[in-house]
């Protein structure tokens, strides 16, 4: 979205004097095989082929009335649960409105704000990030996949995605129709409104090399990641070639593909090392088969700037100086567990029905350009719907920029802590370490996910935040679970995958007509085989069929 002004809406976290209530004991869930339903459960659970396993489900009412329970107040890794709680916490203390704006400034101006007559900017030129997950090629309103079909079918022919960098290149043509001819600075990818804290607690090292486990910046652009592409040659026996893009020269590439025959069995391995710009590609590729995949970025600031570099001088503006990053050391103490569990006596909690944006350039900036946001909730359904990882990270970010000392992970996850205690969830049912779930130090009970899903029904926020999950045989990270009646276009559930563990929550419409809340967790179940997930579809089958 264009802005030609800045209006920003402040709620002051000093304004709400509320402090936590204690949370209420837990409601015993009726556990067993006395009904039917744990019957059904218990013969699943105890097959040979997920009985190594250990599982946990609550089973509740939409207003939180105990159904079913099994190992419901034991821990459990959320995985992609996670974003439960960080995008219930985010519509909660944003709103649903929330837009940010990134912007394009420079200081070094004539007085008034006038640009020089020979067009020349003498100081650097500035990317600021505020933490906008889209600037990308994502279009909203978000579309299925399978809504995307249709319509190419409907248009006889596939749509063609916008360039990735459209935003970046719309700022530089702001500068440019702003009369500037040359900059004699560097152009500076700035995200330092939060911390520089790439990774957060316990992220795999191997997760680092890909997009879904790409750095968190302020400065975010692509997802803060790249497609890579091994194109096999037309013969069998020739080298393969790699292209990336967006096309920026960024990453080294060492390719050693090789072609194998058409149909062969192909594979292709890619390395880097943390903190180098050096991606090695290995293996094979089978004519007329090309591989796909997407890497991370490993400076999302310092790319930001080299593509806004080259899309300035694709308009033809001079830049003397280099693209460079500008990242904020974090200056925590504390560990992230003192420091996350710090209470926050005046988090509101009540929704708020605005926006907490952050402005990002005093009247000494007068050379600006700004892209402005999709809404949260918006960005919102492409974080739940297809699970992406970086989204919630920045949402959380964002609410310890909102509401705690500082956007840094632990800050953020003490406001999402809040805001779980004020919504009457016990704090010894969850500890959280990330906004995603790729964390392994994350632990969540299914009572406590059954709780939260529960305390939104009540919430203004709900019908939107309900509408972002994913729909089962339909869309999302569902698309191709349930897909027969009747649980077909009946379920709206959170999926959840790390390493052995998985998940599921949300809500099901059941046989009776009415709908219910369920929670499933499993953890340790044995690597490669779908086995653990079968047995958890069968298991919200059975209780849609008996509520």
């Amino acid at each position: 979205m264009r802005v030609a002004a800045l209006l920003f809406l402040f709620a002051s976290p000093s304004a709400f004097a509320q402090t936590a209530s204690p949370a209420p004991a837990p409601i015993a869930f009726p556990e067993g095989p006395a009904t039917a339903l744990g019957q059904q459960v218990l013969a699943i659970t105890t097959a040979p082929a997920a009985a190594r396993a250990h599982w946990g489900i609550a089973v509740t009412a939409l207003d939180g009335t105990p159904i079913y329970g099994m190992n419901e107040g034991e821990f459990f890794r959320p995985a992609s649960n996670n974003k439960l709680f960080t995008t219930a916490a985010a519509m909660h203390l944003l709103g649903p409105s929330s837009r940010l704006t990134t912007t394009v400034e420079s200081a070094a101006m004539l007085p008034g704000g006038n640009v020089p007559k020979d067009g020349t900017i003498h100081g650097d030129l500035v990317l600021r990030g505020v933490g906008d997950a889209n600037l990308s090629a994502r279009l909203f309103p978000y579309i299925s996949t399978a809504e995307r079909k249709r319509r190419d079918a409907a248009a006889q022919g596939p749509m063609i995605p916008p360039n990735p960098l459209r935003y970046i290149d719309l700022l530089a043509a702001d500068v440019s129709n702003g009369h500037v001819k040359r900059i004699d600075g560097d152009i500076v990818g700035d995200d330092t409104i939060w911390p520089w804290e790439p990774y957060a607690n316990d992220w795999s090292i191997d997760d680092a090399v890909w997009g879904y486990g790409a750095p968190v910046s302020a400065l975010t652009i692509t997802d803060n990641q790249l497609d890579l592409t091994v194109k096999p040659a037309s013969t069998a026996g020739k080298a393969a070639t790699v292209e990336l893009f967006p096309d920026i020269d960024y990453y080294q590439i060492r390719n050693t593909v090789q072609t194998v025959a058409a149909k062969s069995s192909a594979s292709i391995r890619i390395d880097r090392d943390i903190g180098s710009r050096l991606v090695r590609v290995t293996g094979t590729v089978a004519v007329g088969e090309p591989y796909t995949t997407e890497i991370a970025i490993e400076d999302p600031a310092d790319f930001a700037a080299q593509a806004l570099k080259q899309s300035l001088e694709a308009h033809g503006i001079k830049v003397k100086g280099k693209a460079l990053a500008h990242h904020r050391d974090s200056v925590d103490t504390a560990g992230f567990s003192e420091e996350s569990h710090t209470p926050i006596p005046g988090l509101p909690r009540d929704a708020v029905k605005g926006g907490i944006v952050v402005p990002t350039c005093n009247d000494d900036c007068p050379l600006r350009a700004g892209e402005m946001s999709a809404t949260l909730s918006e960005d919102v359904v492409a974080t739940l719907k297809v699970s992406q990882n970086l989204h919630a990270e920045l949402l959380l970010r964002r609410l310890g920029k909102a509401y705690g000392t500082d956007g840094s992970a632990a800050q953020g996850a003490r406001v999402v802590r809040q805001f779980l205690l004020n919504a009457g969830l016990d704090g010894d049912d969850f500890a959280f370490y990330d906004g995603s779930g790729l964390s392994g130090h994350d632990l969540v009970t299914p009572r406590a996910t059954a709780k939260l899903l529960a305390y939104a029904t009540g919430q203004p926020w709900f019908a939107q935040w309900k509408a972002s999950l994913p729909v089962g045989g339909e869309d999302g990270t569902l698309a191709g679970r349930f897909a027969k009646p009747p649980l077909k276009d009946h379920l709206f559930a959170k999926t959840g995958t790390l390493s052995e563990a998985r998940a599921l929550s949300g809500y099901v419409d059941c046989a009776s007509g009415k709908s219910v809340i369920f929670s499933i967790m499993v953890d340790n179940h044995a690597p490669n085989t779908p086995a653990d997930r079968e047995a958890m579809d069968s298991i919200v089958a059975a209780i849609a069929a008996n509520n």
